[in-house]
């Protein structure tokens, strides 16, 4: 069996030039004995050729691949099993890388978002006159709102507005903090009943997860018509949680 195929075949007693000898080796192709037909063949035009599919792990030298022999563009999206395209994440895993698009669309849902309120355990907003102390109580899961992305898990802080008036003493508009501490939101002081003091203020009371109640406190030692009320104005919300 030969493995090359001549560009000449020479007769008994043929004249020998140089010219036949030229064509002899210059037309000469490969024959089906020099290759394997299942990793490579002989194509067309006599030259060996690898196969589609043809070679496979077992021909390959461990180590024998590197970035710089794989030209740009050769290897397509669909041949990376571990690479995701979730703007959610919610298939991550420690041995999957993710595309930049999933991982700008996930930092994206995670960027505060502020959203109004519908509705509470109790009234959006709620005024003391009287003289004395009381605490309202809302359970984080009977927060409403009307938008898309709202949900009472996402709830990252609540938007209040507090509002006092004084002409004697203080009063203060006070809300729970997750450390279980009461603080301060507004604080109206005056000296005497001549010196008339008010304030206003729109804050952000932290609510942390798995928290399931914030409670505000109103406290009155002066009374007035609106010694000290809170308006719940809405939430700051993470929609990717």
């Amino acid at each position: 069996m030969s493995v090359i195929t001549t560009g000449k075949t020479f007769a008994n007693g043929e004249q020998l030039s140089a010219d036949k000898l030229n064509l002899m080796l210059d037309n000469a192709t490969f024959s089906n004995d020099a290759v394997d037909l299942t990793s490579t063949f002989v194509d067309s035009s006599g030259a060996i050729v690898v196969k589609d599919s043809g070679i496979t792990t077992s021909k390959l030298a461990n180590n024998a691949v590197t970035t710089s022999k794989i030209n740009d563009g050769a290897v397509a999206f669909e041949k990376l099993d571990d690479v995701i395209d979730d703007d959610t994440m919610a298939t991550a895993s420690d041995t999957t890388l993710a595309t930049s698009e999933s991982i700008k669309a996930y930092v994206n849902s995670m960027r505060p978002k502020f959203v109004n309120i519908t509705g509470a355990t109790l009234a959006l907003e709620i005024t003391k006159a009287n003289t004395g102390s009381q605490d309202y109580t809302y359970n984080i899961a009977d927060f409403t709102s009307d938008d898309s992305d709202f949900a009472t898990n996402k709830i990252t802080g609540l938007v209040v507005k507090a509002y006092a008036t004084s002409a004697q003493s203080s009063n203060i508009v006070s809300a729970e903090f997750p450390d279980g501490g009461f603080n301060p939101l507004i604080r109206a002081s005056a000296d005497s009943t001549g010196d008339f003091d008010q304030a206003q203020t729109t804050t952000t009371v932290p609510i942390n997860a798995g928290q399931t109640s914030i409670d505000f406190r109103l406290e009155v030692n002066n009374a007035q018509t609106v010694a000290a009320r809170f308006t719940l104005e809405g939430f700051i919300i993470q929609p990717g949680l």
